[in-house]
């Protein structure tokens, strides 16, 4: 089984490039909503309350604005929480690839080039789009300022970094139709 490693900056795209994947019978793992689920268990949780104080965790769920908003100013808060969950959703993603039953599965991660994991996947792909469509598409989306959106974009590397380091390259700033034969096209390729 191959497993692809799904990847884009914030606002470009790939949550709807993975369900366009998922669409065609494949399974696809989202990496961000796995490490959501997995902050509530008891170990994760305990380690993430060392990490923040009790504010981590407000009427039992994760307070994310919060932590959005410290991790974001500060690097070395953002990697340390990253070396709580990263594990974690190794192991857990591990896991379910021995439940699968295709010929690849997808893992939708949005720092997989940052984190140097891309070595542990068959293919990497890149989904890309132009700045000012990625600005638009999270202001709608999460009615963030211009400055919160930015800040997040900070901390990941721009495309033109990534680009080079990708197998294949979806460009998403077209129309859905134009981004669902790139992803067709891929589909057919790995399936082969």
């Amino acid at each position: 089984m191959k497993i692809i490693g799904l990847t884009g900056g914030i606002g470009s795209g790939k949550t709807t490039v993975a369900k366009m994947f998922r669409q065609l019978g494949v399974p696809v793992y989202i990496a961000d909503e796995e490490a959501k689920k997995l902050m509530h268990t008891a170990r994760v949780r305990k380690q993430i309350i060392n990490l923040f104080g009790e504010q981590a965790y407000c009427n039992n769920q994760l307070n994310n604005k919060l932590i959005a908003q410290i991790v974001f100013k500060d690097k070395a808060l953002l990697q340390q929480l990253n070396t709580i969950v990263h594990p974690e959703v190794r192991r857990h993603f591990q896991q379910w690839v021995k439940k699968q039953k295709a010929p690849y599965v997808i893992k939708e991660n949005a720092i997989l080039f940052e984190t140097g994991t891309a070595e542990n996947y068959d293919f990497t792909i890149l989904v890309t789009a132009d700045k000012d469509v990625k600005l638009s598409r999270i202001q709608q989306r999460d009615n963030s300022s211009i400055e919160e959106i930015e800040a997040r974009m900070d901390n990941q590397w721009p495309d033109d970094k990534k680009v080079s380091l990708a197998d294949y390259v979806i460009d998403n700033s077209m129309s859905i139709f134009e981004t669902e034969q790139q992803v067709l096209s891929l589909h057919q390729r790995f399936l082969s």
